[in-house]
């Protein structure tokens, strides 16, 4: 974070997170610490919490009406800069000698598939049936390609950042709209406390997070739609009801302060070590993968840029969401946002992530079913 230069660009969170991958994987962490990183990441779904926290706490602290505008919008950059992306990235590999073939369905659509558990996994299942093919071995072709994408959307997401403190006018520093502010509107009656939060309130909207979040869980388990929507959906329901109090939107932003402050760092050292397999990482860096990656990702992110501006959003918050799109699911959101400095855009990079993911895995398969 002090290094000079590469701090611009995202270097904590690169290096915090790959960095003890190298060090897995060269066998310099000692086998204790990596199991029990391991054990704990995998079992405890404590990503999970943490995003859970990062939603409800950015939700319940918005501007109502600006949220459902934002909402509404954000949808056009990510669409339009998802077909634009994978015109650009096919292009680009179909000329590099790659083939258009493998260039969309194992470079260009993976980057943009939401992460590995939602994005490769389903994408490699389908593969195998169409293609009559092993999963697993599907599985290692499309992985670099998520990895890769996530790691230069970090970089550019840095660089934004670095941009914006250059050019405050195409910034929000977090916020998606112009005129965006904490919301402080109260029903008739309603009072905000002045003393300072307690022990109680602060377990309320940790309580309220996780809640919100298990029925998001129950919700995948029936209707099979991703648990952090449906939790992301229902926070924005509660706000637009005025069902929460104003204490309990207080303490859920002091929630979200301590995650977003305390928990980033230590939680990307724990996905390094458990989720990042590093020689998958090395094996796709190859001048022609790269090249493809980055003409895709950086096609993404600066269609956001533009379309965003031209919606009246702002164009660096609109290019930090549609990073996310081409992130490593979750754990490539929390990345992408720390190196943008932009935590509080995570409900958005939800969308972009999970809705955009679903998105493309499902016309992906679709597309590669009538080409079979």
């Amino acid at each position: 974070k002090r290094l000079p230069v590469v701090r611009h660009v995202g270097a904590a969170a690169i290096f915090a997170t790959f960095i003890p991958s190298a060090l897995v994987y060269y066998k310099v962490l000692p086998d204790a610490v990596v199991t029990s990183v391991t054990d704990f990441t995998k079992t405890s779904n404590f990503l999970y919490l943490f995003i859970a926290a990062i939603i409800v706490g950015s939700i319940f602290g918005m501007d109502r009406h600006v949220l459902v505008k934002g909402f509404l919008k954000i949808f056009v950059p990510i669409s339009i800069g998802s077909v634009l992306a994978a015109i650009v990235g096919t292009l680009v590999g179909t000329l590099l000698g790659l083939g258009a073939f493998h260039t969309l369905f194992f470079i260009v659509v993976p980057i943009m598939a939401g992460g590995v558990g939602e994005g490769a996994i389903p994408l490699s299942i389908g593969y195998a049936g169409l293609l009559h093919q092993e999963q697993g071995d599907l599985f290692a072709q499309v992985l670099p390609a998520v990895m890769l994408g996530s790691l230069t959307a970090i970089v550019v997401a840095g660089t934004l950042n670095f941009v914006g403190k250059r050019h405050p006018s195409l910034t929000g520093e977090g916020r998606l709209q112009p005129d965006e502010h904490d919301d402080e509107a109260l029903r008739p009656g309603e009072t905000i406390s002045t003393a300072p939060l307690d022990v109680r309130t602060i377990g309320a909207a940790v309580v309220t997070a996780v809640t919100l979040y298990l029925t998001g869980v129950m919700a995948q388990r029936l209707l099979d739609w991703p648990a952090p929507v449906t939790m992301l959906f229902l926070a924005v329901l509660l706000k637009l009801a005025h069902a929460v109090s104003p204490d309990l939107r207080a303490g859920a932003y002091a929630v979200y302060r301590f995650f977003s402050t305390a928990v980033t760092y230590p939680l990307l050292f724990a996905i390094g070590v458990a989720l990042t397999p590093w020689d998958k990482l090395m094996a796709a860096i190859t001048l022609p993968n790269l090249i493809t990656i980055v003409a895709t990702v950086l096609t993404l992110i600066g269609t956001g840029f533009v379309v965003g501006r031209r919606l009246g959003m702002y164009p660096i918050e609109c290019a930090v969401v549609n990073a996310c799109h081409s992130g490593q699911g979750g754990t490539g959101d929390v990345a992408i946002l720390t190196a943008a400095n932009r935590m509080q855009l995570m409900p958005f990079a939800q969308i972009a992530t999970r809705i955009g993911g679903a998105l493309t895995v499902t016309l992906a398969l679709i597309a590669m079913a009538k080409l079979m």
